[in-house]
């Protein structure tokens, strides 16, 4: 199964895919779609970020899009503009079929390093020591969008899945339907 992460932003965004099977983790590839240095205009890095995500889950095959739900943001305007990152993200994952899964900082974090307020170093170290990444990448985007695919590859897709429906409810929860 290839899992794809993505670390949602606006003016940096980080993504990553994995493999995962037999619970053995095999890294494909991983990067940050640098937005703010290739367009100042930001309806065109909304539509230049669905693209280049879009080419990136294409090119890995990915089954899965996870990724990293929002949490909280200094202003209205930075929470606005996270949003519309996260909205092009999944579209980028659901117009190339794949289910996707939304995991919160603390979830991503604790299913990582096993805890959920570890920094983003320690976050760093983990996913380089389980996925033998030699080299530090420049930006963390990068290795918090490989922790989003750990996370959903270590829980096994357990939380928030962003389809919920009344027929998957009914399939997860059979005590509770008269």
């Amino acid at each position: 199964m290839i899992v794809f992460g993505i670390d949602p932003g606006s003016v940096n965004c980080g993504w990553g895919a994995i493999s995962y099977e037999n619970n053995k983790f095999e890294l494909i590839e991983y990067g940050v779609v640098n937005l703010k240095k290739m367009e100042e205009d930001f309806p065109k890095r909304i539509d230049l970020l669905f693209k280049k995500l879009s080419t990136k889950i294409k090119d890995s095959k990915a089954d899965i899009v996870c990724i990293e739900s929002v949490f909280h943001a200094k202003n209205t305007q930075s929470l606005i503009k996270l949003t519309h990152a996260r909205a092009a993200a999944m579209l980028a994952g659901t117009t190339n079929d794949a289910e996707i899964f939304e995991y919160s900082p603390n979830e991503i974090k604790k299913s990582v390093t096993g805890r959920g307020h570890a920094s983003k170093e320690q976050v760093q170290y983990m996913v380089k020591t389980i996925l033998k990444i030699k080299e530090t990448p420049e930006l963390f985007d990068a290795t918090d969008a490989l922790s989003v695919a750990l996370c959903y590859c270590i829980s096994r897709g357990k939380t928030k899945k962003s389809k919920n429906n009344w027929k998957d409810f009914i399939k997860d929860n059979p005590d509770r339907v008269l």
